[in-house]
């Protein structure tokens, strides 16, 4: 019987260390309303057959045309411009002027070195995050994902610098947990967001260890205090997730939703959408 009363209290204590884990911004959250009623297009409203493909200038005027809000990624060149680009390597979607692939990653070249390639097929060229600013122009709301490869959180500053100056709507998300814990220290007036997945359904040749599990169980929400969950809408009933949004009343973001058909599954699990490869339709079906 005492073993049994011990194995009880041990569960009663790892369940509530578990809850206070996961646990997101509780007080001073910010107004999530403008991101709201939008259906934001990923990476642009683009094609990566056509001449605006993902990530580019002419994806993003697509978007802002058509009133979508925008998702887009931003890291740093080597010599510290802020530019959108999705991957670290240039391999898929940069092309040399001779279609050849180039090598490395982004950060591997300057600003200027960079502008030597075009994104696919197009004459689209890696746009620097300070010009996409100035194309949006408030007009639509933003999600700037920030790319962080390990502990390297210099694309942190560089971006809230500009974002500091913009007089538009937007929200910052990031799959490393240093880069929304960043913004929580030196930023935490603006919505931040922990994107996750669930990494050992997803690719589990590529996401293995512990880490990944952590991640999957947005297990350091209580050093990061996201203000939303930005998780794979395939997995909307993930354990944390459906406990940060139920329990907690977490603004949760589906990403990346593909069709009509898995949008109106996600309106029930999900507060803010993120669209690709088609175009949505009744937008006014997720009035509050």
């Amino acid at each position: 019987m005492l073993i049994v009363k011990v194995l009880c209290v041990v569960l009663v204590v790892l369940s509530l260390l578990y809850l206070l884990m996961i646990m997101p911004r509780m007080t001073g959250r910010p107004d999530r309303r403008p991101h709201l009623d939008v259906l934001y297009a990923h990476r642009g409203l683009h094609d990566n057959a056509s001449m605006a493909p993902e990530n580019t200038m002419a994806a993003f005027k697509k978007a802002v045309d058509a009133g979508f809000g925008i998702e887009c990624d931003v890291q740093l060149s080597k010599d510290g411009v802020p530019v959108i680009f999705h991957d670290f390597t240039l391999q898929r979607c940069a092309r040399c002027a001779d279609g050849s692939i180039p090598e490395g990653k982004v950060i591997d070249y300057t600003y200027e070195e960079l502008m030597k390639f075009h994104i696919l097929d197009s004459d689209e060229k890696i746009p620097r995050f300070e010009d996409f600013l100035k194309l949006v122009d408030g007009k639509v709301p933003l999600i700037v994902e920030l790319k962080i490869e390990l502990k390297d959180l210099s694309v942190c500053p560089k971006v809230d610098s500009l974002l500091r100056d913009y007089k538009g709507v937007y929200c910052i998300e990031s799959f490393n947990p240093l880069g929304v814990y960043w913004y929580r220290k030196h930023n935490p007036e603006v919505m931040r967001g922990q994107l996750s997945d669930e990494f050992h359904k997803d690719s589990p040749e590529e996401f293995k260890g512990i880490l990944y599990v952590i991640l999957t169980g947005l297990l350091l929400n209580f050093i990061t205090k996201p203000d939303f969950i930005a998780f794979n809408r395939k997995y909307p009933d993930s354990l944390s997730l459906t406990l940060c949004r139920k329990l907690y009343g977490c603004t949760c973001a589906a990403w990346t939703i593909k069709d009509q058909q898995q949008l109106m599954e996600a309106k029930d699990k999900f507060d803010i959408y993120i669209f690709d490869s088609f175009l949505p339709e009744q937008k006014a079906l997720f009035t509050r």
